[in-house]
């Protein structure tokens, strides 16, 4: 597993002007001013259920509290509108169980040891969901060894890396902060 790569194995990175998906540019999430639910202020990038086609979902966590639930809810209302959920399988319960549980220990990592997260994004294809968490902390998360699994704390980005496929980090030059990626299977 990767912590340094900033893209899984054989992606070249993001598409210039946009043709990553994402209509107008970044599309960002605003949040409820209340401090309710935040909502994405962009639709899906396409339908559910799109041969070949990406889907992407971002929140903003700007102004926002209970950002770990909020995230959680966030993603869960995603894979229900990709049809992961409700699931048939046993299989695709643990694979839906297994985004909501990384989406949580990733922003739970950017609140500790971050500042807080500034943006989620979800991206899914129909064979990897994309998560990416993105906070202005300089730290580099790695899993800590020896892992001891008796002692509370400290299981985090151990999680991250038993149930993902890959992860790392992506940094910007001359941009304070960076994003944390995970990317794990989607069910079959």
């Amino acid at each position: 597993m990767s912590t340094t790569r900033p893209y899984s194995p054989g992606d070249r990175g993001p598409e210039p002007s946009g043709a990553s998906g994402t209509s107008g540019g970044a599309a960002p999430a605003a949040g409820a001013p209340d401090g309710g639910l935040a909502t994405p202020t962009a639709e899906p990038v396409s339908p559910p259920g799109p041969p070949g086609g990406a889907q992407v979902r971002r929140l903003s966590f700007e102004d926002q509290s209970g950002v770990v639930p909020l995230a959680r809810d966030f993603t869960r209302q995603a894979l229900y509108d990709w049809g992961w959920l409700p699931t048939a399988t046993a299989d695709r319960r643990a694979a839906a169980e297994d985004v909501l549980l990384v989406v949580s220990e990733l922003v739970t990592n950017a609140c500790l040891h971050a500042e807080g997260p500034d943006l989620l994004t979800i991206t899914c294809d129909r064979k990897v969901i994309r998560l990416e968490v993105t906070d202005r902390g300089t730290g580099q998360p790695s899993p800590r060894t020896p892992h001891r699994a008796g002692r509370p704390g400290g299981h985090g980005m151990f999680i991250v890396q038993r149930l993902c496929l890959d992860w790392g980090v992506q940094r910007t030059p001359d941009v304070t902060g960076k994003t944390v990626w995970a990317e794990l299977g989607t069910p079959s």
